[in-house]
C-alpha cells in the first residue's frame, strides 16, 4: 500500500507541474501584448511600458514562470490588475459559492441517479428500463447550459418561483443562498446524473448475476429487498468512484452555468478575467481547476485501493 501511495502522490505532483507548464505556455503563445490590450491602442508608450513592468512582461519567460510557480507554492498567486487584490483572496471568496454549488449538484446527481439505476436494473428489458436509458441518452446529449436556460424559462420566467440569477450572499441566510443555488445545481446535476444512472444500472446488473444474489432470490426474498440489501452495497463501489470524479468535473464545469445564472463564483471570475485580459487571474484559476481535478482523481484511486486492494497489483 505504501508503494502504491507514493506512486500516486508522485504522479499527482508531476501532473500538477505539467498543468502549470501547459497553462503558462498557452497564454504565452496568445498573440498580442496584454498590457496594450488592457490600456487600449491609444495608450501612451510610457504607460504601456510601466504596465508591462508591473505585470512582469519585461522579464524573460523562464524567470516569470519560476516566479509564478514559486509564488503559488508559498500561497502567493499574485495580484489581480483588474481588482487590485491578491488573487488568493479573490479565489477564496469565489470558492465560497462554487464549492457549495458543486456539492449540492453532486448530492442531487446521486439522489437522482442511484434510485433510477437500481430501478432500471430491476426491470431490465421492460418499459421502466427503456425510460431510464432514454433519460440517460438525453442527459448526455444536452449540455448543462441548455438545461440552465430551460430551468430559467420555466421556474423563473413562467412560474416565478426562483430568481433568474444573482446570489444574495451567505450573510443573508442559508435558506436564500441555497435557493439561489438550487436551479444552477440542478442544471449541473442532470447531465452527471444521466451518466451515473447508466453506470449504476450496469453495476447493479453485474451484481445481480452473482451467485449470492441468485441464492437470495431462490430463498424467496422480495426483489426490492434483494436490490436494497445485496445489490446496492456492492454496486456502490464503482458508483462511488464516479461520484468522486464527478465532483471535480462539477467544480470545473461550473464556468458556463455560473455565467448563465450570473453567480459570482470561480467560473464567473475566470470568464471575467479572460474578457479583461487579467492573465494573473486566468493562470491561477485554470491551474487551480486542473490541480483540483488531478487531486480528486488521485484521492479516488487511493480510496478505492484502500477498499479493494486488487487495483494495487497492476497500478
Amino acid at each position: 500500500m505504501l508503494a502504491f501511495l507514493v506512486r500516486r502522490l508522485l504522479t499527482l505532483a508531476l501532473t500538477a507541474w505539467l498543468a502549470t507548464l501547459v497553462v503558462f505556455a498557452v497564454l504565452e503563445a496568445i498573440p498580442g501584448d496584454p498590457a496594450l490590450v488592457m490600456l487600449g491602442t491609444s495608450a501612451q508608450p510610457e504607460a504601456v511600458a510601466a504596465l508591462r513592468a508591473q505585470m512582469g512582461l519585461d522579464r524573460p519567460w523562464p524567470v516569470r514562470y519560476a516566479g509564478w510557480v514559486g509564488g503559488m507554492l508559498h500561497g502567493d498567486f499574485g495580484t489581480s490588475l483588474t481588482y487590485a487584490r491578491p488573487v488568493a483572496g479573490l479565489v477564496a471568496d469565489r470558492l465560497a459559492i462554487t464549492l457549495p454549488l458543486a456539492g449540492l449538484a453532486l448530492l442531487l446527481s446521486a439522489g437522482i441517479a442511484i434510485p433510477l439505476g437500481l430501478f432500471a436494473a430491476g426491470r431490465q428489458g421492460r418499459a421502466g428500463d427503456w425510460a431510464v436509458m432514454a433519460f440517460g441518452q438525453m442527459g448526455i446529449a444536452v449540455p448543462g447550459f441548455w438545461f440552465a436556460i430551460l430551468l430559467i424559462l420555466l421556474f423563473s420566467v413562467r412560474l416565478g418561483w426562483f430568481s433568474a440569477g444573482g446570489f444574495p450572499g451567505w450573510e443573508a441566510g442559508a435558506a436564500p443562498a441555497l435557493k439561489a443555488l438550487l436551479l444552477p445545481a440542478v442544471a449541473l446535476a442532470l447531465p452527471e446524473a444521466a451518466i451515473l444512472a447508466r453506470i449504476t444500472r450496469t453495476a447493479a446488473l453485474d451484481t445481480l448475476r452473482e451467485e449470492y444474489v441468485r441464492t437470495a432470490v431462490a430463498k424467496g426474498l422480495p426483489r426490492r429487498v434483494v436490490l436494497r440489501r445485496h445489490v446496492l452495497p456492492n454496486a456502490l463501489i464503482p458508483v462511488a468512484t464516479i461520484l468522486g470524479l464527478q465532483f471535480s468535473f462539477l467544480v470545473a464545469g461550473a464556468v458556463v452555468v455560473e455565467n448563465v445564472f450570473t453567480l459570482p463564483g470561480l467560473g464567473r471570475l475566470l470568464y471575467q478575467a479572460i474578457g479583461q485580459h487579467d492573465l494573473i487571474v486566468v493562470q491561477s484559476v485554470v491551474v487551480l481547476l486542473a490541480v483540483t481535478v488531478v487531486a480528486v482523481n488521485a484521492l479516488v484511486d487511493i480510496a478505492c485501493a484502500a477498499i479493494d486492494p486488487r487495483p494495487r497489483v497492476t497500478a
